[in-house]
């Protein structure tokens, strides 16, 4: 995945029905979640001198995510009416999704810490610069749109006016008889 863990954090948060209160506080823990795993994007290029690939990071190893998941479920348990608990489980699924969408066309150490080999879907050749005109020409580019376009479609039918006629966005205002 390149360009839609964001997206897909968002279609995530929107899936999970949660109440007012709580809906900005699962819409951040998703997105924020969504993006945490390429965190370690900074330390690639700044510390580690791009000597290794970022999806070779801690922060790419599924085991991390699950472990994160099933702490965050007993917290969750522990503390029913804990906003802790169900923000920590929301990040962490959102940060595991991040993985399994990388999945598809980015190598990923799936069995890590115990394995280091990488995994991926399907393979991106190396055919065109720069290195990143060959993902945005690989069918898999196709599937980042696709969850660009749903996430985007959620946004903005979430945005009509409830007096609006016709539920448009661009019809707030104007009144029909």
């Amino acid at each position: 995945m390149f360009i839609a863990h964001l997206p897909a954090g968002y279609l995530l948060a929107k899936a999970i029905r949660s109440r007012p209160p709580a809906r900005k506080a699962v819409m951040t823990a998703a997105l924020l979640g969504a993006i945490a795993p390429d965190l370690d994007l900074f330390y690639f290029h700044t510390l580690d001198a791009r000597q290794h690939h970022h999806h070779s990071y801690w922060t790419h190893y599924p085991s991390v995510w699950l472990a994160l998941m099933l702490l965050a479920w007993g917290v969750s348990r522990i503390k029913p009416r804990s906003a802790g608990g169900t923000w920590m489980l929301v990040f962490s699924t959102s940060g595991f999704l991040h993985l399994l969408l990388d999945c598809i066309v980015g190598d990923i150490p799936l069995l890590a810490p115990w394995s280091m080999r990488l995994y991926a879907l399907a393979n991106v050749p190396a055919q065109h610069h720069p290195w990143w005109l060959n993902f945005l020409l690989h069918w898999s580019f196709l599937l980042e749109l696709l969850i660009i376009a749903v996430s985007t479609c959620l946004m903005v039918s979430g945005r009509k006016k409830p007096g609006s006629p016709l539920g448009t966005p661009f019809s707030a205002g104007k009144q029909h008889q």
